[in-house]
């Protein structure tokens, strides 16, 4: 165990509030300016600088997962009822109704207002500008359990039962080439430049696909399936982003070696004493936050060793982000808890 703390803080606490029930999901807007918050009783909320706007108010039926659009300006939510509604700045401009499909997963183009979306075994292609579908992608194999686009627009990843399938988006109708698998990506992420496609699996194992090497890493040797992956921004002298891994109660970092033949070195960081249930670097930084259900939230400087032990949640903590510019931190826990932390 290593409880090391620093004397001085480097976030202390900004904001404090509570919603009706569990904190599903919360992001920040890429200007940094708001920060959305959903819970498991169907509220979706707007945090600015203090004040809470409630754009829906709880009901029955949980939402699971919110994204805002590159440009800020759309707000998409999906969840139990099947629904995935659109906002645009406090204006709730689609509804789309997909019942009995659970959507749980959904992320934004990073160059267009295409908004993809997991229906069952689907995968859904939305335009926010022209208010169509543009494609519906059946990855066939399972239930979807991830979704993300490259950085560039142009593949998008969906993840699940015998691993990750690659879309071109410029021609939907190709057909997309499989990272093939024996068992299921749980998690799935391109890394912030684009090279790199990690996923994580039920059977305990890391993949990494370097885009245009058809040999992928496999990293194998951790407690559970891997539950959460994190990229750095920032990169390492041989110009790779570090990989972070959580399984159970522990996080496993992944360094690229400037020996081919050795892959990725792992360095092992343990503190939590509970699952742990979101990873984030800070922007363009080596800062690696990890929230538990033991009501740990550990900075991890340079990811390596606990800089600082943030708590204040009832019980777990179920959720972070981080501002774009890295000044605020924020988190949901199990209890409804949304804080925020700002750098001292």
């Amino acid at each position: 165990m290593n409880f090391t703390t620093s004397k001085s803080k480097e976030f202390e606490e900004y904001y404090s509030g509570t919603l009706t029930d569990y904190v599903t999901a919360i992001a920040w807007s890429p200007q940094g300016k708001t920060l959305a918050a959903t819970s498991a009783a169907g509220e979706v909320v707007l945090w600015n600088d203090g004040n809470l706007t409630t754009l829906q108010a709880a009901g029955d039926k949980s939402i699971d997962c919110l994204a805002f659009s590159p440009d800020g300006k759309f707000l998409a939510v999906g969840g139990q009822d099947g629904q995935v509604k659109i906002w645009r700045e406090y204006k709730l401009i689609a509804t789309l109704k997909n019942a009995p499909a659970w959507v749980d997963r959904l992320a934004w183009n990073h160059t267009s207002n295409q908004l993809a979306f997991s229906l069952g075994r689907n995968v859904q292609v939305w335009n926010a500008d022209t208010h169509e579908v543009v494609v519906t992608l059946n990855f066939d194999n399972s239930s979807v359990l991830g979704i993300d686009w490259r950085i560039d627009g142009q593949y998008l990843a969906i993840g699940g039962y015998q691993g990750v399938k690659i879309w071109y988006s410029q021609n939907w109708d190709e057909e997309p080439y499989i990272l093939d698998m024996s068992t299921v990506s749980v998690a799935m992420a391109w890394s912030p430049d684009g090279k790199y496609l990690a996923s994580g699996n039920m059977d305990r194992s890391v993949t990494v696909l370097e885009w245009n090497n058809p040999d992928p890493w496999v990293m194998r040797g951790f407690p559970g399936k891997i539950r959460q992956l994190a990229w750095s921004e920032a990169t390492t002298k041989v110009g790779a982003p570090l990989l972070a891994s959580s399984s159970v109660e522990g996080i496993v970092v992944w360094e690229k070696s400037a020996d081919e033949s050795l892959g990725w070195e792992a360095r092992v960081l343990t503190n939590h004493v509970d699952v742990i249930c979101a990873i984030a670097f800070a922007p363009q930084s080596f800062l690696l936050a990890s929230a538990a259900a033991d009501g740990w939230l550990c900075l991890w400087n340079q990811a390596e060793e606990v800089s600082q032990l943030i708590t204040g949640v009832a019980a777990g903590f179920s959720s972070l982000a981080w501002h774009p510019q890295g000044k605020l931190l924020a988190a949901g826990g199990e209890k409804g808890e949304l804080l925020v932390w700002s750098k001292v």
